[in-house]
Formats: structure tokens, sequence, C-alpha cells
């Protein structure tokens, strides 16, 4: 199709505010996603016409509320093609599924001289709650290097997995660098090297609003998202699990709607995914993550894609071209992120002074503490585009910049 943004950008009434009395020009996407009409509709309608709880009535309301809720999981199990909705879990986000395994399959799995191996490019939700784990049970944390143009070097990821290797936690598409990894490939690498036993987790935060996922031919065993990256609201996400890991795992928390039965001497527990699901969950979220899943598809994955790759390779030289401007993050596969540092100009003052024109972008680690490191910078500037960005909005950000390394000249 032919990609129409403007005709796109009507869903998003923010886009037509001001922001500093100017048009507002939002590129901190990587942070979170703006949240269309449709979205925002859904929401409105089930705390407006039906906001009961789930799974715990026959009433009417409780009813309909239960079957989108129920209509949400059947989604997500389509846009990642799993093999039944059984192995979708509903969590908070991305950070609570990493935990979720972190704890229930790792705490029960792992014992002491195990190894957890990630990448130097985690965001840190992928290296806390490993090394948590590594202090409750001796396991011991292993990290793959990157190269200078932000890439896991295959060669030293392959060496670092052994015998003693029993996860191995890596992010899709870094959201400091944009670096979309080789997923298949890494697995690969993984498998051919570890153990049986090994598993494999993916950070899919980033990638689920940029590229299709297929958990069919991906091969790992679990992937965790986080709705408000998709355009839904904040508070719902998914965990994926391959089914007879789920069954093996004890749950994470207890509570009600995660049990079969419950006596004071004993307390049998629901099959997955409601024994991960215990007490009331976010139904308004769940259903705000449906209607965009809905409007996502409605747009086509891949139309969106396009049109942030467009981006991106419009942005990347006219960025590179600004005079004291470096690039972190040059990965030969990138989504349309773009981090950067400017010659004498703390990324604080590039987010405060772009801020003045009107331009959102975020500025700091992004929660990649050890990366900024590896690339000996305390923070970056980061513009991350999405499917309402134009390429205006890109020349308004290159010529804000020419005016903030005039302004520190």
């Amino acid at each position: 199709m032919s990609w129409n943004v403007d005709k796109v950008r009507e869903d998003f009434p923010v886009l037509a505010t001001l922001a500093r009395g100017k048009p507002l020009v939002y590129l901190d996407n990587a942070a979170t996603t703006l949240k269309p009409k449709q979205v925002v509709a859904a929401v409105e309608r089930h705390f407006l016409l039906g906001a009961a709880n789930v799974h715990r009535g026959v009433h009417f309301l409780s009813e309909n509320a239960t079957r989108q809720f129920d209509r949400t999981r059947e989604l997500c199990r389509e846009l990642i093609n799993a093999k039944t909705t059984s192995e979708i879990v509903f969590t908070a986000g991305t950070t609570f599924g990493i935990n979720l395994v972190a704890h229930a399959y790792g705490r029960t799995f792992l014992k002491e001289g195990d190894e957890i191996l990630i990448s130097h490019m985690e965001h840190h939700s992928n290296i806390v709650p490993w090394q948590m784990l590594c202090q409750q049970v001796g396991a011991k944390l292993k990290v793959a290097p990157i190269d200078d143009r932000g890439e896991i070097i295959l060669d030293e990821f392959a060496k670092l997995v052994t015998p003693r290797t029993k996860i191995v936690s890596t992010v899709y598409i870094s959201n400091a660098l944009g670096t979309i990894n080789p997923i298949e490939e890494l697995i690969r690498l993984a498998r051919a090297n570890g153990p049986q036993d090994l598993v494999y987790l993916v950070d899919c935060a980033q990638a689920i609003a940029h590229i299709p996922i297929d958990v069919q031919t991906l091969g790992a065993d679990f992937l965790m998202f986080s709705g408000h990256k998709l355009f839904a609201p904040t508070g719902a996400g998914v965990l994926w699990g391959r089914r007879e890991l789920l069954d093996k795992m004890p749950p994470f928390l207890g509570g009600g709607d995660m049990i079969r039965s419950v006596t004071f001497e004993k307390t049998t527990y629901a099959d997955p995914p409601m024994k991960f699901e215990a007490g009331t969950p976010d139904i308004g979220g769940v259903i705000g993550l449906g209607a965009a899943i809905d409007y996502v598809k409605g747009l086509g994955l891949a139309n969106i894609s396009a049109h942030e790759q467009s981006l991106l390779a419009y942005a990347t030289p006219r960025l590179a071209d600004i005079p004291g401007l470096r690039l972190i993050g040059t990965a030969a596969r990138k989504t349309s992120i773009v981090s950067f540092v400017l010659d004498d100009v703390h990324p604080h003052d590039i987010g405060s002074l772009l801020d003045a024109e009107g331009i959102a972008v975020r500025a700091g680690h992004h929660c990649t503490q050890p990366l900024m490191a590896r690339f000996g910078v305390p923070a970056t500037a980061r513009a991350s585009f999405s499917m309402y960005n134009k390429v205006e909005e890109v020349d308004a950000l290159v010529a804000a910049l020419h005016k903030v390394k005039r302004l520190f000249a």
C-alpha cells in the first residue's frame, strides 16, 4: 500500500497540539508509543459501559468483559504465532515477564555453578533480575561483547556458551542502539554449544511494534513484550512460554484466579496461563492491547516497518552530517532508532533545547548504563521514529540540532 502518513496521524490527536508554543514533534517512541483514538475508545467503552471483573461472574457485564479480555489473548497468540492461548500469559509488561521467568523457572531449576548469558546491550530489566537470581542460587552471570557498531560478536557469544549455561537472555532490538539482533542465529549457536536443557529468552519490548515475530520459527523458549510499545496502554504485557516449560514452572504469585482448589491444608494450581495470573488483571489495559493489535493489523506491520525504515534511511545521513555529531549504534540491521552525542553539549542539554523547539526526544542512559560505558559516554540523545512520523519532522530535528550547535559554539 501507499503509506498515507497524514491519514494515520488523524488517529493521534496529540500530534495536532502545540508543545512550548511549537508544533509537537514526538520522537520518543522507543520509550512509549502514542495511543490512537481506536485504542482510547475501546478502553473508554470498557470503563463506561462494562467495567466488570473477568472470569468471576455469570452476569452480562462480566461475561462481556471476559469475552473481550479472552479475545485479546487470541490476538496475542496470532500476533506471534503461538501454538495455543495457554502459552500467552498476561503480565504488567516486559520487565514483569523477565522477572517471572527468573523467579519461577530460574529459582526452581538453576543451582550453584550454573551460568546465565546475556549481551552487553541489554536493558537493565534484562540484567538486574539475573544478577538477583545469581546471588540467590550461586549461578554466574556472563556477558557477550559487542563491537563498535553495536553488534553482538557472534564468535565470542558462541565461546561463552558452555555445558553449564542454563539460561541465555538477549534483546531482539536494542532500545538504545536500534540494533536488530540475529536472534535465530544466536539461538542456533546457543543450542549447538549449550546443554540440552538450555532455555533462551527474547526481550521483544522494542521489536514487537517494528518487525514480525513468529515463535514457531524463532526457536526461543520464552518471549516477552509490553503493550505500551505497541500503541496500547501501559500496565499490560505478555509473556509467551513453551507450554511444557510453563507446566513445569511453579507459580510466581499466589492468590485468586490462579488456583484449581484451596483448602487450609493444600492448594492445587490452575493450568497455564491462569497459574501465573494471580489477582485481578489490568482488564482495561488488556482490552486496549487487543484494540492496538487490531489497529496494527489493519495498517499492516510490513507497511509500518517500511515507512519507519524510510525515515531511518532519510535521517541517518543528515544527522551524521552535523559537525561534531557522533552516532552511537551503526549496525547493519537497525530499526528506527538514532542515538547520538554532540561535541561539548551534554545530552540532557540537547533534550531541553529540542524541547524548547517542540521536539520530544529522550536523553540519558536509556536504562543501559553498561552499554553507555562500553561506548565511553555517560548518556546519549535518542530520536526514535514511528509510523506517524514524517520526513518534515526529521528536517525539524536536524534544523534544531544545528541551532543547538550554534548556541554552544
